[in-house]
């Protein structure tokens, strides 16, 4: 089966961490952000996917290659500018010649992708979107159904007393071959400002489904580090890269060589990245620390995420109070 990763983005909502970083390779828990995203697609399965790259691509396809370290057969679709999520799918129309999903490279979720393929297949849609219910509706795009699970409209965040549903798009979608009918070639081309409508429009079977599985939009830093808490407290079905540690008071990740200092104190839950060095006497609150970085003895970072090769000097505090 086949599948496409959304990976050509910016990532300009977690800025500074992607500067540098492309946002499917911000590392979750010790792993890129998108390796989540492609061993869900092998466990159900896709064994068949490509990934469109555009800002910082050649950091995303050094690391994963060919996919072959992964269970898969990825390859790439190039963006030397891009075509906008329904322009950059169009262009690998070749490839994707069956019935496929959609997934993005920045999403965090252990959906049932094949209980999401049962449901489009059995109510012969042309286009199926997992719909999750949220309370911070003006957050996100709304999606209206009718009693058939058909998609009758949309809102792009309305304001919570205006919303006509509590169902946003989660960005996972199951497409036949035939969506390509519906979007032109050789141009910039949106999923949820000209396709979607256009299917309304016409009458296509086009259906919303949801889910109770975990998701999250990693697009801020402070749902970045609720990801991480997420995951080291089992709320979604991931596996961190590292040894778990747990306190009276909280949990630590500790990657690939880190060294930890004596009475290293951790509240809530901490992730720190391979190599890295806890001084002694540090306090960790709910903090992410990427990979060879040093936290001198008796810092407090709390609520921060720092970045790779970081040093921070003794006593210092960081984040927030």
């Amino acid at each position: 089966m086949k599948a496409m990763i959304m990976a050509a983005g910016v990532g300009s909502r977690l800025m500074p961490m992607t500067a540098e970083v492309p946002k499917p390779m911000i590392s979750l828990c010790n792993r890129p952000l998108m390796e989540n995203s492609l061993r869900l697609l092998q466990r159900h399965g896709f064994d068949q996917v490509v990934a469109n790259l555009h800002y910082l691509g050649q950091a995303i396809s050094d690391y994963f290659g060919n996919g072959e370290d992964f269970g898969i057969e990825l390859c790439y679709s190039h963006e030397k500018e891009l075509w906008g999520t329904a322009g950059g799918v169009k262009r690998c129309a070749a490839f994707l010649d069956e019935t496929f999903v959609v997934l993005s490279g920045d999403a965090l979720t252990d959906i049932d992708l094949s209980a999401l393929l049962r449901r489009h297949r059995r109510a012969g849609a042309l286009a199926s979107i997992a719909l999750k219910p949220v309370e911070a509706v003006e957050e996100f795009g709304v999606v209206v159904l009718d009693a058939g699970e058909r998609i009758k409209s949309f809102q792009e965040k309305p304001p919570r007393s205006e919303a006509l549903s509590d169902l946003v798009n989660t960005g996972i979608y199951i497409f036949e071959p035939e969506i390509f009918e519906h979007i032109p070639a050789g141009e910039f081309y949106d999923f949820g400002l000209q396709v979607f409508p256009a299917l309304i429009e016409c009458g296509a079977p086009f259906y919303g489904f949801g889910i109770d599985d975990y998701w999250c939009d990693v697009g801020s830093l402070d749902t970045y580090r609720q990801a991480h808490d997420d995951i080291l407290t089992g709320r979604v079905r991931v596996q961190p890269q590292g040894e778990v540690i747990a306190s009276p008071w909280g949990r630590l990740l500790a990657g690939e060589g880190v060294r930890l200092g004596h009475e290293v104190v951790v509240k809530g839950s901490a992730c720190v990245g391979a190599g890295s060095t806890i001084g002694e006497g540090v306090i960790l609150e709910n903090a992410v620390i990427w990979e060879n970085s040093v936290i001198g003895p008796g810092a407090e970072i709390r609520d921060a995420i720092i970045g790779s090769g970081c040093h921070i000097g003794a006593q210092a505090v960081v984040g927030a109070w």
